[in-house]
């Protein structure tokens, strides 16, 4: 049986319970058609001499008419910059294993690099946009992970090769229409040798609202457990709810957090306690 047992799962409620201009191309337009000054040869009256007279109207100074004002840039323009900033922070947070091999540089550039998308996208409007929370959505990278454990600000399990516990997948399946929350995570428990480590998938099921336009708030429901892999065969098992006088003041089982940019494949949250999670689309 898994050295780490399952009763202390429910401290993973106390993680994802959380609120778990462009430079505008201005194309310096050159006027179409030439200022052309025409240099008026002075003429001589009847008597010979240089007179001061302007020509007629005919051969006055011909004036191109004012460029057009410079207009901010297309949608095009904006659209190739934020794609280009996306891949720039999906290479800030490659290789950091979801934040958990962040280190104190590593945060800051994962911190830049998303505050570049979220300054070029503009604010969110979930009011509007909240059809592109539906979905399945995979974790990348999540700031918090990089305390190593798994409640991130909050108290949680620890990771470490030398523990027996080791994160895989995070995802969050979000359902608009019946407003519910799921935050799915994949795990392996480690068991006594020679035993194989326990494979198991926990969903950690909310409710969610909308405050204001970018707002989210949460409300955890309950935790079920589901084993994977040779147990795969095991019915799941639904974790008992601490109750609400043991838990701290940390957690009662709700949290908020901000969309700060959002797009059909691209999702940056920040938390209640400041951590920054990107997700992606799976």
């Amino acid at each position: 049986m898994a050295s780490l047992t399952l009763t202390s799962l429910p401290h993973l409620q106390q993680f994802f319970s959380q609120s778990s201009s462009s430079s505008s191309s201005i194309r310096h337009l050159s006027p179409s058609k030439t200022h052309r000054l025409t240099t008026q040869s002075p003429r001589r009256s009847r008597l010979g001499k240089l007179s001061l007279f302007p020509r007629s109207a005919l051969d006055e100074v011909p004036v191109a008419d004012p460029p057009p004002p410079l207009s901010p840039s297309s949608s095009e323009d904006k659209s190739e910059l934020i794609s280009s900033l996306k891949l720039k922070l999906l290479s800030a947070v490659s290789g950091l294993n979801r934040g958990l091999a962040a280190n104190e540089d590593d945060l800051e550039k994962a911190d830049s690099a998303a505050k570049e998308v979220e300054d070029v996208g503009g604010l969110v409007d979930l009011s509007v946009d909240l059809d592109k929370l539906q979905g399945r959505w995979k974790l990348i990278y999540s700031s918090a992970f990089s305390s190593r454990t798994l409640g991130g600000s909050r108290p949680g399990p620890p990771t470490g090769r030398l523990l027996p516990i080791t994160l895989g997948q995070v995802f969050q399946r979000i359902d608009v229409l019946s407003k519910d929350f799921d935050n799915i995570v994949e795990l392996q428990l480690g068991a006594p040798w020679p035993l194989p480590p326990v494979e198991v998938t926990a969903t950690l099921a909310h409710k969610f609202e909308l405050i204001g336009s970018a707002k989210i708030k949460i409300t955890f429901e309950k935790t079920t457990v589901k084993t994977t892999g040779s147990l795969s065969q095991l019915p799941p098992l639904e974790l008992p709810q601490i109750p609400d006088a043991l838990r701290p003041a940390s957690n009662r089982g709700s949290g908020e957090f901000e969309v700060t940019y959002l797009d059909e494949d691209t999702r940056i949250t920040r938390g209640d306690r400041g951590e920054l999670r990107v997700f992606v689309i799976s």
